[in-house]
Parts: structure tokens; sequence; C-alpha cells
């Protein structure tokens, strides 16, 4: 069930999300395959602490990989991938549903350009059998994300 955080966003923005049995897209390349696009066209999310006590959320494309030099240079400290527990206290979703929705500004968000090529992308809607079909550019607007360069 989408948790009503992330419905109220969605709702308020036009979209719908496509929700699948539990735990049935976990992973970008799971995802993927249970939509039926690339593994790129899944905007996964990935929360980040840093040596600053700041959270930070990437969403960057299913294929890609973060590039911890590049985080560095734009994050200004060294940050590492968040565990399970704590970016489920921090967004309130498990990992495989992390969605940049509903958090109410209290994460900043960063939006990595490796999305942009594609013309509808997926992010989750938080939870592990769920995509949203969006633009990079309405994830953009929704989000108030950054865009950057991390991949």
């Amino acid at each position: 069930m989408i948790p009503e955080k992330v419905q109220k966003v969605l709702k308020a923005h036009g979209l719908e999300a496509l929700e699948f049995e539990p735990g049935s897209t976990p992973t970008a390349e799971k995802a993927a395959a249970r939509i039926g696009v690339e593994v790129g066209q899944i905007a996964k999310s990935i929360l980040l602490s840093g040596k600053d006590g700041k959270y930070r959320m990437v969403v960057l494309a299913g294929d890609k990989k973060l590039q911890n030099n590049k985080l560095k240079a734009l994050f200004g400290v060294k940050t590492s991938m968040a565990g399970p527990e704590e970016t489920l206290k921090v967004t309130g979703f498990p990992p495989g549903g992390v969605c940049p929705f509903g958090l109410n500004g209290s994460i900043e968000i960063f939006l990595d350009k490796s999305l942009e090529m594609y013309e509808t992308i997926y992010p989750a809607a938080g939870t592990d059998s769920t995509g949203v079909p969006c633009t990079f550019q309405k994830l953009l607007q929704i989000t108030g994300a950054t865009v950057c360069d991390v991949t």
C-alpha cells in the first residue's frame, strides 16, 4: 500500500503509481523487468549520510553507480550509503521503496543527469512494489531537486 504522504504528492501532480505484488520490484533490475522498460529508466533513490551529520538523497538511473569522488566534490564532505534501518527511520520508506516524494523538505534531493536521456522514468512510490511513470522535468519540479552529475 502506497503511503498516504506519497499518495497526496502524486494526486497533487496528476501522477498515478503502478502497483504490483508486494516485494516484486525491490531492485532496479526487477522493477525494469516487471514494468517492461530499460533498467536505466528506473529512478533509484539512495539515501546518503554525510560526515557533517546531514542526509542527502540522490536519484539516479537504475543502471548507474554513484562515484564517491563526485559525491565528495558536490557535497564538500565524505558520504556513505545509509543502512536499511537508518533509511527507514529518516525517510519513512523501506529499502527497495525509497522515493523522493513526501519528504517535506526534510532531506536535500539531488537528481542525477543520467535520467535525462529517458522520456519516461520510474521512481518508487514508497514501497518495494511500485513505480511512478513521469518525466525527468516533472520529477525535478515536484521534488525541487538540484540536478547533478555523480555517476
